[in-house]
């Protein structure tokens, strides 16, 4: 379908604002427009936020802890931010997390992973991982229930957690009850049908994408490896069911997509859910963008039933 009229506004008012990549983008020019982008902006309240640091593989990891109300025993969400491994921060998806804890009723524990070019591949999956397994040995700490935790991710934070999720099986660390990736980075590749039809004028340009990889990686091997592109992984069995979240207008949708028929292919319960109409980014702004509201419904409806809450 067209783009919808009120994703057609948000994508110019996105490009007007100085949001998006440019030639002369540096991380640190596109971390500071991220930033600016979220001033002003109304917040959702939820019970209880907590910010803590955590131990990593290289220090401190900074998360914070989101609570919908004083329960004890609450499902918990481990959540990954977007921003291509370069720009995001516990800041920039603030109001997402609050969004996730209030409707799907979760504690979610947001990681503020290291970022590239200052750590490169893979340093943001590495602390990822041990975020994943410090939330599960200490939920009970956080009020949760060790039993039920997911993991989740928005663009690179949903690579992120495709691969925690493959990490955990590899090395036997907790199974997640539930794999939800929002329109994610699965492969080093700008050939697909969506790289070429949505390379421009939908936010995030293809040649965004390779200076993302670019500054994510430390050598072109690192491409070819599952834990930069998931969707290479040899083998996907075992892994836990998911949720994979895409954009129409979207150079990630088919890739999302082709590891959604992968995780199918090998046994994996998978539901994949394509927004008509929009453009990547679009999780969370269901307020205002009208396309997005059903994907935001089958997230929060399969993190319910995952914990049992339907």
């Amino acid at each position: 379908m067209p783009l919808h009229p009120a994703a057609e506004s948000m994508v110019k008012l996105l490009a007007d604002s100085g949001l998006g990549y440019s030639a002369d983008s540096t991380p640190a020019s596109m971390r500071a427009a991220m930033e600016r982008a979220i001033v002003g902006m109304p917040v959702h309240d939820v019970h209880a936020v907590e910010d803590r640091e955590i131990p990593g593989p290289a220090g401190s990891i900074p998360v914070r802890v989101y609570r919908p109300n004083a329960d004890a025993s609450l499902p918990v969400l481990v959540w990954f931010h977007g921003g291509g491994w370069v720009t995001g921060s516990l800041a920039t998806h603030d109001n997402l997390c609050r969004l996730l804890c209030d409707d799907a009723g979760v504690i979610v524990v947001s990681v503020d992973y290291r970022l590239a070019p200052e750590t490169k591949f893979p340093g943001a999956a590495d602390d990822c991982v041990a975020a994943w397994v410090w939330v599960n040995d200490f939920a009970s700490e956080l009020g949760g229930d060790r039993q039920n935790v997911a993991l989740g991710g928005d663009s690179a934070g949903g690579n992120l957690a495709a691969v925690v999720a493959l990490v955990a099986r590899e090395q036997g660390l907790p199974v997640p009850a539930l794999q939800l990736l929002v329109y994610p980075v699965t492969d080093h590749e700008f050939d697909s049908v969506s790289m070429v039809h949505n390379a421009e004028g939908y936010f995030l340009r293809t040649a965004a994408m390779r200076w993302f990889f670019d500054q994510y990686a430390s050598t072109p091997d690192d491409f070819a490896d599952w834990r930069m592109s998931p969707l290479r992984a040899t083998d996907l069995t075992g892994l836990p069911a998911a949720v994979v979240i895409t954009a129409e207008y979207d150079p990630l949708r088919d890739q999302g997509e082709a590891y959604a028929q992968r995780l199918r292919d090998a046994g994996v319960p998978t539901r994949a859910v394509r927004a008509d109409g929009i453009f990547h980014g679009f999780f969370g702004m269901h307020a205002f963008l009208p396309p997005a509201r059903e994907a935001w419904d089958v997230a929060i409806g399969a993190l319910r039933t995952a914990f049992g809450k339907e």
